[in-house]
């Protein structure tokens, strides 16, 4: 049964990128069109290859890769936003598989034209690639919710207090965070488990509340039940704690490139955020 209802949540999810991604077609022609020849000499070389590489990374909700052996190969955002670039080239599109490791670097070897493996833009990556966002990564605290000491709780500042205990994993991208915008509050270092976030401290009581990124909080919290999360709004998909600018990177100075890549990204951004909040209302 449960498989079962898996492979119904895929099939709908699939259903709804098919559709998003037919209607992102039918409006390409509203799209900015690429610069003329000659203008970006990036642009001239993809076409006259023939085709749009870029490089590829499963990094949810943005970039999926499908192993199923049936349908296409890659999904998400990234996917979408790269497809409609190839599009309007009119040339094939091209994945090349990266590393973490390789994923910034294949743009300075001119490996590809584009690493659409999602990157969070932080200031010492500006310094050797440009970005184009479209999304965000960010921060949610959950406890549970019947703990008396969250019942008044309104927003994450509320939880700076004393009296609150806030637990983390050590060396977790979290940990510099929590100490920063907890220090009123009781901070709890935990080893890390190997899961998305310090689950047992909040079912042992142990810790009243602790960090999660807002798009795994989706799935723990359909699988844990009774579990309250701050900020409430949207469950926590618009939250702007220690929020990062998501997107794609490409080599630097090519101005013209860049400028156009940017507005198509701009005009399809309504698309591409249907898309984002679809994938991670299906994540399992």
């Amino acid at each position: 049964m449960q498989q079962h209802d898996k492979s119904r949540a895929w099939g709908r999810w699939t259903a709804a990128a098919a559709l998003l991604a037919v209607s992102a077609l039918a409006s390409a022609q509203t799209l900015p069109a690429p610069p003329a020849p000659g203008q970006s000499p990036r642009i001239d070389a993809i076409r006259k290859s023939g085709q749009l590489r870029v490089g590829v990374l499963q990094n949810a909700p943005w970039l999926i890769q499908n192993t199923s052996g049936s349908g296409e190969a890659w999904s998400g955002p990234a996917w979408m936003l790269a497809k409609e670039y190839a599009h309007l080239l009119g040339v094939k599109l091209a994945p090349v598989m990266v590393s973490h490791e390789t994923k910034i670097p294949v743009l300075a070897a001119n490996q590809v034209d584009m690493s659409i493996t999602p990157l969070a833009q932080t200031p010492d990556r500006t310094k050797v690639v440009d970005f184009v966002l479209y999304s965000s990564t960010s921060v949610c605290m959950f406890g549970r919710a019947d703990n008396p000491k969250l019942a008044g709780v309104k927003s994450v500042d509320d939880l700076n207090r004393a009296g609150i205990t806030v637990a983390y994993f050590t060396g977790g991208a979290e940990e510099g965070w929590v100490k920063q915008r907890f220090p009123k509050a009781t901070l709890r270092a935990v080893n890390n488990s190997g899961a998305t976030a310090p689950v047992e401290e909040i079912m042992a009581k142990r810790a009243d509340v602790v960090p999660i990124n807002r798009v795994p909080w989706v799935a723990l919290n359909r699988k844990v039940h009774g579990l309250v999360v701050f900020p409430s709004a949207d469950n926590c998909q618009k939250s702007t704690e220690k929020a990062d600018p998501v997107g794609l990177a490409v080599d630097k100075n090519q101005p013209a490139y860049l400028d156009w890549l940017r507005k198509v990204a701009a005009a399809m951004q309504p698309k591409l955020t249907a898309d984002e909040k679809s994938v991670v209302e299906h994540m399992q």
